[in-house]
């Protein structure tokens, strides 16, 4: 009986955290209380996000504010037609130590965070929008033959704009696989 009693306050204190949180995310995200609530949805259910709208509706904001406040270590990448794979997820680099050795070090690339904001993921070639595909299914990257872990917990909240708009690219089925809810972001 008294896991039970500890099981209630427990969900009672998450639920008084969850509505405080809410709250500081809606006094910078202003009147957009239902994407709020997605998005949130998304993040506790441990999936990742994908928030469509046309540009200046605060999307990028929205991810900035949640990180801030969920106290997780966000990064963001702008995705643009010339972003390669190794900007997302690092690279190897020759290093020459103090005794004239070499060897390869590896350089972590934003991926390596607990949120990652893709801004305008569909602006980026398919080639480099493939580079999240195992991030974002097995929380794991393989760069030069090795596989790395990524942070506990792993989010994606992507933003696209209208597949209309000029310079944009499809996502593939794949990817969209991936995202576990599809956020309209319209006007407030």
């Amino acid at each position: 009986m008294a896991d039970a009693d500890n099981l209630l306050t427990e969900i009672e204190a998450l639920e008084g955290r969850l509505t405080a949180a809410k709250a500081e995310i809606t006094r910078r995200f202003i009147g957009q209380e239902r994407v709020v609530d997605l998005t949130l949805s998304a993040l506790l259910c441990g999936g990742h996000g994908l928030l469509i709208g046309l540009p200046g509706l605060g999307k990028t904001r929205l991810v900035e504010t949640l990180a801030t406040v969920m106290g997780l270590d966000g990064k963001r990448v702008q995705f643009t037609p010339d972003l390669m794979p190794a900007d997302i997820l690092g690279s190897e680099v020759l290093e020459t130590g103090a005794d004239g050795s070499r060897a390869f070090k590896f350089i972590e690339g934003p991926i390596f965070c607990q949120l990652l904001m893709a801004d305008e993921i569909n602006r980026a070639s398919p080639r480099t929008q493939s580079a999240l595909l195992q991030a974002m299914q097995e929380r794991q990257v393989s760069v030069s033959g090795q596989t790395r872990d990524l942070a506990k917990p792993f989010h994606v909240l992507a933003t696209q704009n209208p597949i209309e708009q000029e310079g944009t690219y499809p996502l593939p089925e794949a990817q969209l696989d991936r995202f576990l809810v599809r956020i309209d972001v319209g006007y407030p």
